[in-house]
């Protein structure tokens, strides 16, 4: 059974608004252009 912790954290890591995402990708922070980096993942998904 997972605590909220866990799951909070887990949501972290799908959410690109927070660092943890980032950090799960290998990256020290957010960095600055991080929306668009999202648009363009999300662009090529399509």
């Amino acid at each position: 059974m997972s605590t909220k912790s866990d799951d909070d954290n887990h949501g972290d890591q799908l959410n690109p608004n927070y660092d943890e995402y980032w950090h799960s990708r290998g990256d020290d922070e957010r960095p600055e252009d991080w929306e668009y980096q999202v648009s363009v993942r999300d662009d090529s998904k399509r």
